[in-house]
Protein backbone atom coordinates (compact mmCIF):
# COMPACT_ATOMS: atom_id res chain seq x y z
CA UNK A 1 0.00 0.00 0.00
CA UNK A 2 2.79 2.40 0.96
CA UNK A 3 4.60 1.58 -2.29
CA UNK A 4 1.50 2.50 -4.30
CA UNK A 5 1.07 5.78 -2.41
CA UNK A 6 4.77 6.54 -2.87
CA UNK A 7 4.53 5.85 -6.60
CA UNK A 8 1.62 8.30 -6.92
CA UNK A 9 3.66 10.95 -5.09
CA UNK A 10 6.76 10.43 -7.23
CA UNK A 11 5.22 9.86 -10.65
CA UNK A 12 1.40 10.16 -10.86
CA UNK A 13 1.35 9.23 -14.56
CA UNK A 14 3.34 6.05 -14.02
CA UNK A 15 1.23 5.19 -10.99
CA UNK A 16 -1.97 5.62 -13.00
CA UNK A 17 -0.63 3.42 -15.80
CA UNK A 18 0.31 0.78 -13.23
CA UNK A 19 -3.10 0.93 -11.55
CA UNK A 20 -5.02 0.66 -14.80
CA UNK A 21 -2.76 -2.16 -15.96
CA UNK A 22 -3.40 -4.10 -12.77
CA UNK A 23 -7.16 -3.59 -13.05
CA UNK A 24 -7.15 -4.72 -16.69
CA UNK A 25 -4.94 -7.69 -15.88
CA UNK A 26 -7.17 -8.69 -12.98
CA UNK A 27 -10.30 -8.54 -15.16
CA UNK A 28 -8.63 -10.75 -17.78
CA UNK A 29 -7.13 -13.22 -15.31
CA UNK A 30 -10.27 -13.63 -13.20
CA UNK A 31 -12.70 -13.75 -16.13
CA UNK A 32 -10.80 -16.43 -18.06
CA UNK A 33 -9.97 -18.39 -14.90
CA UNK A 34 -13.57 -18.66 -13.70
CA UNK A 35 -14.95 -19.10 -17.22
CA UNK A 36 -12.61 -22.06 -17.70
CA UNK A 37 -13.91 -23.70 -14.52
CA UNK A 38 -17.53 -23.14 -15.57
CA UNK A 39 -16.96 -24.28 -19.17
CA UNK A 40 -15.22 -27.52 -18.25
CA UNK A 41 -17.82 -28.27 -15.57
CA UNK A 42 -20.58 -27.74 -18.14
CA UNK A 43 -18.87 -30.01 -20.66
CA UNK A 44 -18.55 -32.69 -17.99
CA UNK A 45 -22.27 -32.60 -17.24
CA UNK A 46 -22.70 -29.96 -14.53
CA UNK A 47 -24.71 -26.91 -15.71
CA UNK A 48 -24.72 -25.25 -12.26
CA UNK A 49 -22.25 -22.48 -13.10
CA UNK A 50 -23.84 -21.89 -16.52
CA UNK A 51 -27.29 -21.59 -14.97
CA UNK A 52 -25.91 -19.05 -12.49
CA UNK A 53 -24.55 -16.92 -15.34
CA UNK A 54 -20.91 -17.74 -14.63
CA UNK A 55 -20.02 -19.26 -18.00
CA UNK A 56 -19.10 -15.85 -19.37
CA UNK A 57 -16.05 -13.63 -19.83
CA UNK A 58 -17.90 -10.68 -18.30
CA UNK A 59 -15.62 -9.71 -15.37
CA UNK A 60 -18.51 -8.23 -13.37
CA UNK A 61 -19.93 -11.74 -13.01
CA UNK A 62 -16.72 -13.05 -11.44
CA UNK A 63 -15.02 -10.20 -9.57
CA UNK A 64 -15.35 -9.83 -5.85
CA UNK A 65 -14.89 -6.09 -5.45
CA UNK A 66 -13.36 -6.33 -1.99
CA UNK A 67 -10.99 -8.98 -3.30
CA UNK A 68 -10.08 -6.72 -6.21
CA UNK A 69 -9.32 -3.77 -3.92
CA UNK A 70 -7.20 -5.99 -1.67
CA UNK A 71 -5.26 -7.23 -4.66
CA UNK A 72 -4.53 -3.72 -5.95
CA UNK A 73 -3.47 -2.49 -2.50
CA UNK A 74 -1.92 -5.59 -0.90
CA UNK A 75 -1.33 -7.86 -3.95
CA UNK A 76 -3.47 -10.56 -2.34
CA UNK A 77 -7.06 -10.90 -3.52
CA UNK A 78 -9.82 -13.28 -4.52
CA UNK A 79 -12.78 -13.73 -6.87
CA UNK A 80 -16.22 -15.30 -6.58
CA UNK A 81 -15.76 -19.09 -6.72
CA UNK A 82 -17.56 -21.08 -9.39
CA UNK A 83 -20.02 -23.52 -7.83
CA UNK A 84 -19.90 -27.17 -8.89
CA UNK A 85 -22.50 -29.81 -8.03
CA UNK A 86 -20.61 -33.12 -7.71
CA UNK A 87 -23.82 -35.11 -8.16
CA UNK A 88 -23.87 -34.03 -11.80
CA UNK A 89 -20.40 -35.44 -12.49
CA UNK A 90 -20.17 -39.03 -13.74
CA UNK A 91 -16.57 -39.57 -12.64
CA UNK A 92 -16.16 -37.22 -9.71
CA UNK A 93 -12.45 -37.61 -8.95
CA UNK A 94 -11.36 -37.32 -12.56
CA UNK A 95 -13.81 -34.54 -13.34
CA UNK A 96 -12.90 -32.60 -10.20
CA UNK A 97 -9.26 -32.61 -11.29
CA UNK A 98 -10.14 -31.44 -14.81
CA UNK A 99 -12.41 -28.67 -13.54
CA UNK A 100 -9.89 -27.53 -10.94
CA UNK A 101 -6.91 -27.50 -13.29
CA UNK A 102 -8.79 -25.64 -16.03
CA UNK A 103 -8.53 -22.24 -14.34
CA UNK A 104 -4.78 -22.21 -13.55
CA UNK A 105 -3.97 -23.79 -16.91
CA UNK A 106 -5.90 -21.06 -18.72
CA UNK A 107 -4.01 -18.40 -16.76
CA UNK A 108 -0.71 -20.09 -17.63
CA UNK A 109 -1.56 -20.09 -21.34
CA UNK A 110 -2.59 -16.43 -21.21
CA UNK A 111 0.61 -15.54 -19.38
CA UNK A 112 2.64 -17.35 -22.02
CA UNK A 113 0.89 -15.55 -24.89
CA UNK A 114 1.08 -12.07 -23.36
CA UNK A 115 4.71 -12.69 -22.42
CA UNK A 116 5.41 -13.46 -26.07
CA UNK A 117 3.71 -10.24 -27.17
CA UNK A 118 5.78 -8.31 -24.60
CA UNK A 119 8.99 -10.09 -25.61
CA UNK A 120 8.73 -9.26 -29.29
CA UNK A 121 7.47 -5.73 -28.66
CA UNK A 122 10.56 -5.09 -26.54
CA UNK A 123 12.75 -6.40 -29.34
CA UNK A 124 11.22 -3.88 -31.70
CA UNK A 125 10.96 -0.83 -29.46
CA UNK A 126 13.37 -1.62 -26.64
CA UNK A 127 12.68 -2.32 -22.98
CA UNK A 128 11.12 0.39 -20.82
CA UNK A 129 9.38 3.64 -21.56
CA UNK A 130 6.65 1.97 -23.59
CA UNK A 131 3.18 1.98 -22.06
CA UNK A 132 1.97 -0.97 -24.12
CA UNK A 133 4.93 -3.11 -23.06
CA UNK A 134 4.22 -2.30 -19.41
CA UNK A 135 0.58 -3.31 -19.81
CA UNK A 136 1.51 -6.57 -21.56
CA UNK A 137 4.09 -7.35 -18.89
CA UNK A 138 1.59 -6.72 -16.10
CA UNK A 139 -1.07 -8.91 -17.72
CA UNK A 140 1.44 -11.72 -18.21
CA UNK A 141 2.78 -11.45 -14.66
CA UNK A 142 -0.62 -11.41 -12.99
CA UNK A 143 -1.88 -14.35 -15.03
CA UNK A 144 1.24 -16.31 -14.11
CA UNK A 145 0.73 -15.31 -10.48
CA UNK A 146 -2.86 -16.58 -10.65
CA UNK A 147 -1.73 -19.87 -12.15
CA UNK A 148 0.97 -20.49 -9.54
CA UNK A 149 -1.04 -19.33 -6.54
CA UNK A 150 -4.15 -21.33 -7.40
CA UNK A 151 -2.27 -24.55 -8.06
CA UNK A 152 -0.80 -24.59 -4.54
CA UNK A 153 -2.18 -27.63 -2.63
CA UNK A 154 -3.79 -25.56 0.11
CA UNK A 155 -7.56 -25.21 0.61
CA UNK A 156 -9.58 -23.60 -0.85
CA UNK A 157 -7.23 -23.29 -3.84
CA UNK A 158 -7.58 -25.39 -6.99
CA UNK A 159 -4.40 -27.31 -6.26
CA UNK A 160 -5.97 -28.74 -3.11
CA UNK A 161 -8.83 -30.20 -5.16
CA UNK A 162 -6.33 -31.75 -7.56
CA UNK A 163 -4.24 -33.34 -4.80
CA UNK A 164 -7.18 -34.67 -2.80
CA UNK A 165 -8.96 -36.06 -5.86
CA UNK A 166 -5.82 -37.79 -7.13
CA UNK A 167 -4.26 -39.07 -3.94
CA UNK A 168 -6.64 -38.97 -0.96
CA UNK A 169 -8.72 -42.11 -0.48
CA UNK A 170 -9.47 -42.51 3.23
CA UNK A 171 -8.14 -39.56 5.27
CA UNK A 172 -11.34 -37.53 5.03
CA UNK A 173 -10.92 -36.15 8.55
CA UNK A 174 -7.57 -34.69 7.55
CA UNK A 175 -9.18 -33.11 4.51
CA UNK A 176 -11.97 -31.64 6.63
CA UNK A 177 -9.46 -30.12 9.06
CA UNK A 178 -7.43 -28.64 6.21
CA UNK A 179 -10.57 -27.21 4.61
CA UNK A 180 -11.65 -25.67 7.91
CA UNK A 181 -8.31 -23.99 8.56
CA UNK A 182 -7.19 -23.42 4.97
CA UNK A 183 -7.35 -19.64 5.13
CA UNK A 184 -5.42 -19.62 8.41
CA UNK A 185 -2.75 -21.86 6.88
CA UNK A 186 -2.43 -19.49 3.92
CA UNK A 187 -2.16 -16.52 6.25
CA UNK A 188 0.59 -18.15 8.35
CA UNK A 189 2.56 -19.13 5.24
CA UNK A 190 2.21 -15.61 3.89
CA UNK A 191 3.27 -13.85 7.09
CA UNK A 192 6.17 -16.24 7.67
CA UNK A 193 7.55 -15.58 4.19
CA UNK A 194 7.44 -19.25 3.20
CA UNK A 195 4.74 -18.64 0.60
CA UNK A 196 6.65 -15.72 -0.93
CA UNK A 197 9.84 -17.76 -1.15
CA UNK A 198 8.15 -20.71 -2.86
CA UNK A 199 6.10 -18.44 -5.10
CA UNK A 200 9.14 -16.40 -6.22
CA UNK A 201 11.12 -19.54 -7.03
CA UNK A 202 8.33 -21.00 -9.18
CA UNK A 203 7.63 -17.63 -10.84
CA UNK A 204 11.29 -17.17 -11.75
CA UNK A 205 11.58 -20.70 -13.11
CA UNK A 206 8.50 -20.47 -15.32
CA UNK A 207 9.49 -17.00 -16.56
CA UNK A 208 12.87 -18.46 -17.48
CA UNK A 209 11.13 -21.15 -19.51
CA UNK A 210 9.14 -18.49 -21.35
CA UNK A 211 12.32 -16.56 -22.19
CA UNK A 212 14.08 -19.73 -23.38
CA UNK A 213 11.19 -20.62 -25.64
CA UNK A 214 10.77 -17.23 -27.29
CA UNK A 215 14.52 -16.83 -27.62
CA UNK A 216 14.43 -19.76 -30.06
CA UNK A 217 12.87 -17.37 -32.59
CA UNK A 218 15.73 -14.88 -32.46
Amino acid sequence: MYQLIGLFQQDPRQALIYLLSVLLAMCIAVSFHEYAHAFVAYKLGDPTAKNLGRMTLDPTKHLDWLGLICFVVFRIGWAKPVLVNPRNLKHYRRDDVLISIAGPLTNLILSFLFFGAWFFLCLIHGVGGNTLSEVLSTISSINLSFAIFNILPIPPLDGFHVVTSLFVRKSYKVVEVLQRYGFLILLVLLISGVLSTVFSAIFGTVSGWFISFYSLFL
